[in-house]
């Protein structure tokens, strides 16, 4: 494994001691920034051994060693924030581009189609610039997480 060794400039000393001083912000950036501060190997920096760094702020080394890692290749603020985890999908619909999908299904199909397909639902979403690109996989998990349905009976 190979180690990324936290070499803070003054100015991101200096910002990062704000930061934990001033405690406005997540719990997991602030405990982010205690452990790059720890981390710190420059002079005048305590250059903690990760072990001792992850005893201390209460976390794996693993989770130190990404944040090393962060600050390393791609600076202090990639390293500050949490990162998004890579292996689930994001939601493509917004509430608002929720609704206006069952608006439109809800309408009389369009002309010559006796009910609406998932391509069709997709394709009517784009035309009316709710999204700018949707697929009909998205159509069909929005719809049957929906209780309202053409045809089936309030629940009230």
């Amino acid at each position: 494994m190979a180690q990324y060794i936290v070499r803070l400039t003054a100015e991101e000393r200096t910002q990062l001691t704000e930061l934990i001083a001033t405690g406005r912000r997540a719990a997991s950036v602030l405990t982010r920034a205690r452990m790059l501060r720890k981390a710190d190997a420059n002079e005048g920096g305590p250059a903690w051994s990760d072990r001792a760094i992850a005893e201390a702020v209460e976390t794996s080394l693993s989770s130190l060693h990404r944040v090393r890692q962060a600050f390393v290749e791609e600076g202090l603020a990639v390293a500050l924030e949490r990162q998004r985890p890579t292996g689930r999908p994001y939601r493509t619909l917004d509430g608002a581009q929720e609704a206006r999908l069952i608006a439109v299904t809800c309408r009389a199909p369009p002309e010559g189609r006796a009910r609406w397909t998932l391509q069709v639902l997709a394709d009517q979403l784009v035309a009316l610039e709710v999204v700018e690109t949707i697929g009909r996989e998205c159509v069909r998990t929005t719809r049957k997480k929906t209780l309202s349905s053409p045809g089936k009976k309030s629940r009230g």
